[in-house]
């Protein structure tokens, strides 16, 4: 989940695995893969940073082995 900001000042968490499109129209447009369009305050090139940022976070986790 990355967190972003709603045009008024709300921040919320998305699951960015959910994310169809992201657009610059010239604010940030998210559309979801259910169809939901959600417009943030944050720059495309912001929101593809924190995305990249939040896998490299996932995928570099210890993993558990369950013996």
């Amino acid at each position: 989940m990355i967190e972003l900001t709603k045009f008024q000042g709300k921040s919320f968490f998305i699951n960015s695995d959910l994310i169809e499109t992201i657009e610059e129209t010239p604010d940030t447009m998210i559309t979801m893969i259910t169809g939901k369009k959600i417009t943030v305050k944050e720059s495309v090139n912001e929101v593809v940073e924190k995305i990249i940022a939040f896998r490299k976070e996932v995928s570099e986790k210890p993993r558990v082995v369950l013996k």
